[in-house]
């Protein structure tokens, strides 16, 4: 299962309706589970929060700014090769706050899609579509670039 736990509500249809589109497309290929957690301003009530999802048995990747960038293959072999050894996959996006250095030390993979701030929902809109990308790259198939 490929499990996503986010901070923050996303407030904007537009944005939802990406986030559901992307969600069903992946569900055609993997079990997608998105977890909305309440953004609290406070890292330390955040990473307790996520921390009641999270598992031994889960690969944990966290988004940070900090983290290694990788190209779409790239992303798609890791996911590839996590599923080998792991039957979970948890991505974790923080609060604008960002993540507790609890929760960072937990992931297995530290993950950047850029340098840049994006906007919560926007930046969720665009790891589902990675995601989405990974898995036709892993099934060979076409995609647009």
């Amino acid at each position: 299962m490929i499990r996503i736990i986010c901070l923050g509500k996303i407030k904007e249809n537009y944005l939802n309706d990406l986030i559901n589109d992307y969600q069903k497309r992946i569900n055609k290929y993997h079990k997608l589970e998105i977890i909305e957690l309440k953004d609290q301003n406070d890292l330390q009530k955040e990473a307790q929060d996520i921390n009641k999802y999270l598992s031994k048995h889960d690969y944990i990747i966290t988004l940070e700014i900090e983290g290694k960038e990788l190209t779409s293959p790239e992303l798609s072999q890791l996911i590839e090769q996590t599923f080998n050894n792991y039957s979970n996959i948890t991505f974790i996006i923080g609060s604008s706050e960002g993540l507790a250095e609890s929760i960072k030390q937990q992931a297995n993979y530290h993950l950047s899609f850029s340098h840049f701030t994006f906007p919560h929902g926007l930046f969720r809109g665009l790891l589902l579509e990675q995601i989405y990308r990974s898995l036709k790259i892993l099934n060979h198939e076409t995609y647009h670039k």
